[in-house]
């Protein structure tokens, strides 16, 4: 399920960078968030990496320093921009990655330039257009930019368990149940857009495209209960309703035999740092490429 706040695709209001407070709930338990949260799939990596002109990366809201660490182990020189401190630290940490904890809004690169400018599961609490300009100042030429999500999809009768263990623990928050029974991939579609459209507007880079690497996942009971709290629709819960939430997913997670294979999809939208303004086209498109990644790097 996005981790955005619950405002519907297609609202005039779903906006998500104007609710950055939601964002800043994730450091209530960083390390939590950096042991549970999925990794990225390796191709995506790999061809961030292949298709740059150097090595010097910015990860834009690094968060823990999840996304960092595989670019560092691809041989990366790795700079982080994170807001919450909590998670910064962790970050430093774990990963030894060098973090300057600012929004990248405020952030000063103090004429520093990258060769690839990326943000993992963050680039939505951007505004999109600002985002993509200031990405475009700091990118050496051929430099990328690289906004990308891992977007699970539960498997019917895994969401339908889990939207009812929902609907009867927290009956007062109807959006949890909706949320978890949706297609993933929809609610995602307008922050895809919205990146997209800011790339575009910041008249810098080549046409934008869209990657996306398939890949699935299966989780135990414990490793499942463990990464649902570190999720946008869980993290603001009263802790004694997200306590009722667990108990009823656990038990639906037992009837299904313990464990349950999870499909994500990760999708990048990414464009290359042009020389000067951006080649016309006349019929602008989006380039979508399709990869199987078998499994992930968890």
């Amino acid at each position: 399920m996005p981790t955005t706040p619950p405002v519907r695709p297609g609202d005039p209001a779903y906006e998500p960078h104007r609710f950055r407070q939601a964002a800043e709930s994730f450091g209530t338990d960083a390390q939590r968030y950096d042991r549970a949260r999925p990794r990225y799939p390796d191709a995506l990596v790999e061809r961030i990496v292949a298709g740059g002109p150097g090595p010097d990366l910015l990860d834009v809201g690094c968060g823990t320093g999840i996304a960092s660490r595989q670019f560092q182990a691809a041989g990366c020189r790795v700079l982080g921009v994170e807001p919450d401190e909590r998670m910064a630290e962790v970050a430093r940490r774990l990963g030894g990655t060098e973090v300057d904890t600012a929004t990248f809004e405020a952030w000063d690169p103090a004429g520093r330039k990258f060769d690839a400018v990326v943000a993992g599961q963050a680039w939505h609490w951007l505004d999109p257009v600002a985002g993509a300009a200031k990405a475009a100042r700091i990118l050496r030429p051929g430099g990328r930019l690289a906004a990308f999500w891992n977007v699970f999809q539960l498997p019917r009768e895994v969401a339908e368990a889990f939207a009812a263990a929902c609907r009867q623990a927290a009956p007062d928050v109807p959006f949890l149940a909706q949320a978890v029974a949706e297609p993933a991939l929809d609610g995602y579609q307008p922050l895809f857009v919205k990146a997209i459209d800011g790339m575009r507007a910041a008249d810098a880079f080549g046409e934008p495209e869209r990657w996306r690497f398939d890949w699935d996942w299966t989780y135990t009971r414990d490793a499942w209960l463990d990464q649902m709290p570190t999720q946008g629709a869980f993290t603001r819960l009263p802790p004694e309703k997200l306590a009722q939430v667990l108990e009823g997913v656990g038990t639906a997670i037992d009837g299904l035999g313990g464990s349950f294979t999870m499909r994500y999809t990760t999708v990048a939208v990414t464009a290359t740092r042009t020389g000067g303004t951006r080649p016309g086209n006349t019929r602008p498109g989006i380039t979508h490429t399709d990869n199987t990644h078998p499994s992930s790097t968890a």
